[in-house]
């Protein structure tokens, strides 16, 4: 008898009642938000709240810092940077670092440069080479580091160096390369849709988004998952519209909404559904939070983290694209100066950790946001670059503060 009710007890918690609390509509959703605020997992509150106090500050000291002009010129300015943290964020899943993404960038845009410009060759097979470029350097990081056991701060260090004088060489003895204005690759950076088309994408990345959210529903019913009613998803597919329509009607008001804005945003989502929905994205964080736990239960680790490096340097290839496609040429410090920086800075300000396997790609969106307020604003006031360097630096060790925090209260709670 005894024997019996322990089975059926076991059965009952079969699932984890954490998951009944947060699927049981907008008041679990409050409980759930609570409960981890409790247990200390901020998420992305900090920053969210940090971003406001940036923007009011800025706005307060200058009206012109929330027009539709230099909202516009902010997106564009988070762009390349931003596209090359998405990558950063997906090493730092694994506990690692990337110190290469700068010469890496700087590497893959003077070859992208070197033939559109010098040898005649098109845009698109031009970029398409650059992103090639960028994916076999990764793979070259990732096999010192997974196959051989050559630390990755060391590797990336190694590459941060070499692949800078690669550069160096490609460009050749002039050192700059200049694209052509109405040539393929500045339209990148220089393509704004008009505000009709701009509302039409909007509209199909809400109903994108509904779409997948009601598929994800389906398959966990299916799975005998506790599931949300519609009316959550509803509720999140409306606050979604919200936050994309108003982001469009500002930026409508300036030229419209910015290509590279979107090819942005889109890598955000794309690699956030990637590891979220997918078999690999789960192996990611399975890595990052313990690589040997990971490879007990069969999961090829140095595969994972090969592929992670590849797909690192091919985000700086892409950020390093779109950066020369908005100055309209490349030369010997493309990919330098705070590039590396504030792309590693980003995905942490934005709530990634560096200590491994939590985070999301949108905290390269967020990060950067704070990031480009922050240089946007002082440029505004014209401040001396010192003062961005020095509060830019304070906001980031500010972030790695809260993520120790927050992993200290997680481990107290249990939860690390």
């Amino acid at each position: 008898m005894v024997e019996g009710k322990g089975n059926k007890l076991e059965g009952a918690a079969a699932v984890d009642p954490r998951l009944l609390v947060r699927e049981s509509g907008i008041r679990g959703y409050l409980e759930d938000f609570r409960r981890r605020l409790r247990g200390g997992d901020l998420g992305a509150l900090p920053v969210a709240i940090g971003l406001v106090v940036i923007w009011v500050t800025f706005y307060s000291l200058n009206e012109n810092f929330l027009a539709p002009q230099n909202l516009s010129n902010l997106s564009l300015q988070i762009a390349a940077t931003g596209t090359i943290s998405v990558g950063i964020v997906l090493v730092l899943l694994l506990g690692e670092i990337d110190l290469s993404v700068g010469s890496v960038s700087g590497l893959t845009s003077a070859i992208l440069a070197v033939l559109n410009v010098n040898q005649g060759m098109s845009a698109t097979a031009s970029i398409l080479a650059a992103l090639a470029a960028g994916a076999v350097v990764g793979a070259v990081h990732g096999f010192f580091f997974s196959r051989v056991g050559v630390p990755s701060f060391v590797v990336t260090l190694a590459g941060l160096i070499g692949w800078q004088g690669l550069q160096l060489y490609v460009l050749g003895k002039e050192g700059t390369i200049n694209l052509p204005y109405e040539g393929g690759v500045a339209s990148l950076t220089h393509t704004f849709f008009p505000p009709v088309v701009g509302y039409a994408i909007g509209a199909a990345i809400v109903a994108a988004y509904a779409l997948l959210d009601v598929s994800a529903s389906r398959r966990r019913a299916k799975a005998g998952l506790p599931t949300r009613p519609l009316s959550d998803t509803a509720i999140r597919a409306g606050l979604v519209a919200v936050a994309i329509f108003a982001s469009v009607y500002v930026l409508n008001q300036a030229e419209g909404l910015p290509l590279a804005l979107l090819i942005f945003v889109g890598f955000v989502a794309i690699f956030d559904w990637i590891l979220r929905r997918t078999r690999y994205g789960r192996m990611i964080f399975a890595v990052g939070g313990n690589a040997e736990a990971a490879r007990r239960a069969g999961i090829d680790v140095r595969l994972v983290r090969l592929s992670v490096y590849v797909l690192s340097s091919t985000m700086g290839a892409a950020g390093g694209v779109l950066a020369a496609s908005r100055l309209f040429a490349v030369n010997q410090s493309s990919g330098g100066n705070n590039e590396l920086l504030n792309a590693i800075a980003a995905a942490v300000i934005g709530g990634t950790s560096l200590f491994g396997g939590r985070g999301n790609t949108y905290s390269a969106l967020l990060g950067m946001l704070v990031i480009g307020s922050i240089s946007n604003g002082m440029y505004l006031l014209q401040l001396d670059s010192s003062v961005q360097f020095m509060i830019t630096g304070g906001v980031l060790l500010a972030a790695v503060v809260i993520d120790s925090l927050s992993r200290r209260g997680r481990q107290s709670s249990g939860r690390a």
